[in-house]
């Protein structure tokens, strides 16, 4: 696993996964703690790797899920030279397992990146960052190992787009931490015009443990579709965050129960802060990307965020929206103008001011701005005003009737939000 126990113990990825709620002692894993447990030790060759990956059938764990299989394929099949980036701009507020694999298991990340670059036959390699305690942890463990190949570490400002792939390859090459246009794809043409691998942090993590234990021991937790287990994030408004390392399929309300017992909770935001607002009955989904895919939502990276009976759903959307208004790269219309629209009108509703026509802009808005954007963040933006519309139109309505309490108590620090997670 790719947790720790209690104890400060690396877990074999074997056993019952769940728990683990980040220890007070600030472990952090050496070379001397790594090589013991199988770190770095087998080296199959590039087509033995990715036959693994594609046996195991690991996906992503940066958002979208996609099969890394695929992935490594198409960087392999292109004309070198080849490039690989382990990313670790952790851009989504409510997440910390990128940070948490960067800086307390920079080995296992390392490990990964190493035999991703080997998958590839790439010759370069990058770690790309906004966290200087990442930074750091990473340096070290550069310097402990020394690779065989170059391993660069690039950092830049913290944003919720600077890690979008066509924003990781656009500053790598010495330019703005924002999206281009697509085609091209960094597949194709990524860091230096290089075909450009580009994997999150945990998805290398895992490969490593795969490549050491073994596919059978990766597929004895999940389900078909989603394999293993992932990090998930699990926070609540003024309450402490949560990292527990889960098999895909545990349904949510189990491991809210066990990891914070039995709690009121009034809504998920489900995925962060692009996954969209369900309701309650999200404590029943499956955690798949299926399952919350077909309920009209996103896992994404693995990020919840519970919120209790103080909270109010509608001023939770007005928070994400301002966030998103405030994120967006100013280079796109349509999202700069959705973005500022979206927020105004969900502000207004948080505040009582709002008439039907702005819910009805808010409903035509969120459905015609989908996918108009160079990246994802209009998409996730629309997926908040649209899921709390969708979901609990009542509660909609009755912000049109009567100003609200709960969004009037609620607040977030100037030019914040009240769900991000420092640590």
């Amino acid at each position: 696993m790719i947790t720790e126990t209690a104890a400060v113990r690396i877990r074999p990825l074997t056993g019952a996964p769940t728990r683990l709620l980040l220890p007070k002692e600030q472990y952090w894993e050496d070379l001397a703690d790594y090589l013991p447990r199988g770190g770095y030790a087998r080296t199959p060759d590039a087509e033995q790797i990715r036959e693994l990956v594609r046996v195991a059938n690991l996906r992503g764990r940066g958002g979208a899920g996609f099969p890394t299989a695929v992935k490594l394929a198409s960087v392999a099949e292109a004309a070198g030279p080849r490039c690989v980036v382990a990313n670790g701009e952790e851009g989504e507020p409510a997440s910390i397992k990128d940070r948490y694999l960067l800086r307390r298991r920079p080995h296992l990340v390392l490990d990964g990146l190493l035999l991703a670059a080997r998958a590839v036959n790439a010759d370069h390699a990058y770690v790309y960052v906004s966290d200087d305690a990442s930074a750091a942890s990473m340096r070290v463990a550069i310097a402990q190992r020394r690779p065989s190949i170059p391993v660069r570490i690039v950092t830049v400002p913290a944003g919720y787009v600077a890690g979008e792939a066509s924003a990781v390859v656009r500053a790598i090459d010495g330019g703005p931490a924002k999206p281009t246009a697509k085609p091209p794809h960094p597949y194709q043409q990524g860091v230096g015009g290089m075909p450009t691998l580009i994997q999150n942090v945990e998805t290398l993590a895992h490969l490593a443990l795969l490549v050491s234990h073994g596919a059978a021991a990766h597929l004895e937790h999940g389900t078909t579709e989603c394999t293993g287990t992932f990090l998930l994030t699990l926070s609540r408004p003024g309450g402490p965050a949560i990292l527990a390392e889960v098999p895909y399929g545990a349904r949510l309300g189990d491991v809210v129960t066990e990891h914070l017992g039995p709690i009121e909770v009034s809504g998920v935001l489900m995925g962060g802060f692009a996954g969209g607002i369900f309701g309650p009955e999200a404590l029943d989904l499956p955690l798949t990307h299926e399952d919350v895919r077909n309920a009209g939502g996103m896992l994404g990276c693995g990020a919840v965020i519970l919120l209790g009976p103080e909270d109010c759903q509608v001023s939770a959307a007005a928070d994400i929206a301002a966030y998103f208004d405030r994120e967006n790269a100013g280079q796109c219309g349509a999202c700069i103008k959705g973005t500022d629209a979206m927020a105004r009108d969900l502000a207004a509703l948080a505040s009582g001011t709002a008439g039907p026509d702005d819910v009805a802009r808010l409903e035509r808005l969120s459905a015609n701005l989908l996918r108009r954007g160079s990246c994802g963040l209009l998409d996730a933006a629309c997926a908040t005003a649209a899921s709390l519309v969708r979901t609990n139109r009542p509660l909609v309505d009755a912000h049109l009737a009567a100003p609200c309490r709960r969004c009037a108590d609620a607040s977030s620090p100037p030019g914040e939000t009240r769900f991000r997670i420092n640590w």
